[in-house]
């Protein structure tokens, strides 16, 4: 059961159908209406989806926490920069401890608890960061009758727990947004609720195609843009309010899910794993309405169960076969490189980059955070026309010129007659390199992850991926201002270097997955490189 969760959890990016090659114009498609007995799109379905989706606006506020609030946390607390690189990047290694544990507690407590599960623990963590002298102060005279205080333990604290919670988040409103999809055209397709069950009873194959595209390209998107949307709120709010009362504001969309949770009925994909059938059915009913037919649904879902738990047996070992090398290489190797790229390091302290070029943080922070929705959208729109290799060679490329163009203006500080370049080339740069990752790199690795293994070794690779992922993150997170430290030039000319890296990767190793099959897939990857 923890597998099935854990794959389903990781696989919850949008992996569209084949591309169409009829030529027919869909600019004046009217797309057929569903007759009365069909599924169809229900306010409890549409707001049960806003709710989960509501998880990744958490994670991303709390990604970006960290940058507005580093010079007052540091002024305030007295803090150094190794105290604040452990507090920056703790966040990271609770986001392992949740999504490690994140298949057992939703197998156990069901998708909706274990979302208030983890709404409580970030909850905690940002009242713990808000609070946490006032906390520590009280303990201290109950307990121990002293005034000391350690302010800094629940700050730290606070920031681990956020960190558990997104980890568990991220994963169990994966399973509530997405389900699988049976067309075999493309292995590891994946439907929102919005889109999986809704039934066009039509010969055309093209409307249908079309409309396919249009709700999983709306999908994806929906998870991207509440996840850069609480990127941008908190980078664009944190410079004028302080750390304190910015954590207060982490904790009202957390507050806020937690009461609307009790309105919204469990997944019915769990009832059913879970055996209670009755309830089962009733969900199903009230998501779909009233009128629907949901017979041939809930037959589907029982069947999808049974398949996948037939086919989930593979030990984790199994993942490390000859006939998964390749595979393994190309999952591993784009989260190994999107985490030592340099990204999450400029979005942990972008305002210590800003400080340091001699940019106004408030208005490098402002551009930023405008510029991310935009491109967000703009990147999940071209992945279904481009392609991921393509797309993902234009992010990791402009990230690679942006870094380096960074490096360069660092180095002119030292240079007369041209530090009045390095404010103006950071700034450029540093936006530019933040759209680049927005297009591409954010959220595709994640996407090519899941078409890439066959179903049997799914879930066990994406437990590995999980883990190599939140663990470079630490690694980037924790090391990168000692690095900024040691050489602001020197730290950017290695990010370019291994994007560079990164760009030979890709064209070399990573297939073009879009409308192919798993075979297809398999049979490119073989060929790549011999292993």
């Amino acid at each position: 059961m923890e597998r099935q969760n854990l794959e389903e959890g990781l696989q919850a990016t949008l992996l569209e159908s084949k591309p169409n090659g009829t030529g027919i114009d869909f600019s004046n498609t009217r797309l057929p209406s569903p007759p009365p007995s069909s599924s169809s799109v229900t306010a409890v379905l549409v707001f049960s989806t806003l709710v989960a989706v509501c998880g990744f606006f958490c994670y991303g506020f709390a990604v970006g926490y960290s940058s507005p609030a580093e010079s007052g946390i540091m002024e305030d607390l007295g803090l150094s920069v190794a105290a604040y690189s452990v507090f920056g990047s703790i966040m990271t290694v609770g986001g392992m401890i949740g999504a490690i544990l994140s298949g057992r507690i939703a197998d156990i407590l069901g998708r909706r608890v274990a979302m208030l599960f983890s709404d409580i623990f970030c909850t905690f963590g940002w009242f713990a960061i808000a609070f946490g002298k006032c906390i520590s102060k009280m303990i201290m005279e109950l307990m121990f009758n002293s005034t000391i205080c350690k302010d800094v333990l629940w700050l730290d604290l606070g920031r681990l727990s956020i960190g558990f919670g997104i980890g568990l988040i991220s994963y169990v409103a994966s399973t509530c947004i997405y389900c699988r999809n049976n067309d075999k055209r493309s292995p590891g397709s994946i439907y929102c609720i919005l889109s999986c069950n809704i039934n066009y009873n039509t010969k055309n194959s093209v409307n249908r195609l079309f409309v396919e595209c249009i709700l999983r390209t709306s999908n994806f998107l929906s998870v991207q843009l509440m996840n850069t949307c609480g990127f941008s709120l908190v980078y664009m709010v944190g410079n004028d309010i302080s750390w304190r009362t910015l954590a207060l504001v982490g904790a009202i969309p957390c507050l806020l899910q937690i009461v609307t949770l009790f309105f919204i009925p469990e997944s019915p994909r769990w009832l059913v794993k879970v055996g209670r059938e009755k309830e089962f059915e009733t969900t199903l009913q009230r998501l779909r309405g009233e009128i629907s037919d949901i017979s041939q649904e809930a037959a589907d879902i029982r069947d999808n169960l049974e398949t996948f738990h037939q086919g989930s047996g593979a030990r984790f070992s199994e993942l490390f076969q000859r006939r998964y090398a390749n595979s393994l290489i190309i999952g591993v190797g784009l989260m190994f490189l999107q985490q030592l790229a340099g990204v999450s390091g400029m979005a942990y302290y972008a305002a210590s980059i800003f400080e340091k070029a001699g940019v106004s943080t408030s208005l490098g922070s402002t551009i930023v955070s405008i510029t991310a929705i935009p491109a967000t959208v703009v990147g999940v729109l071209l992945m279904d026309k481009a392609g991921r290799r393509p797309l993902l060679l234009f992010s990791v490329a402009g990230l690679c010129i942006c870094f380096f163009v960074m490096g360069l203006a660092f180095c002119f500080q030292e240079i007369p007659h041209m530090e009045e370049l390095t404010p103006i080339l950071v700034l450029v740069s540093l936006v530019g390199a933040s759209v680049a990752n927005s297009v591409g790199m954010s959220g595709i690795p994640w996407v090519i992850m899941s078409e890439i293994f066959p179903m049997n070794v799914k879930a066990a690779a994406g437990s590995l991926v999980t883990f190599v992922c939140w663990s470079c993150s630490w690694v980037m997170t924790y090391t990168f201002n000692f690095m900024m430290e040691w050489s602001s030039a020197g730290t950017f000319f290695i990010f370019s270097g291994v994007n560079l890296a990164t760009v030979i990767f890709i064209a070399k190793m990573v297939p073009e997955t879009k409308g192919r099959t798993l075979e297809e897939i398999q049979s490119t990857i073989s060929t790549s490189f011999l292993l």
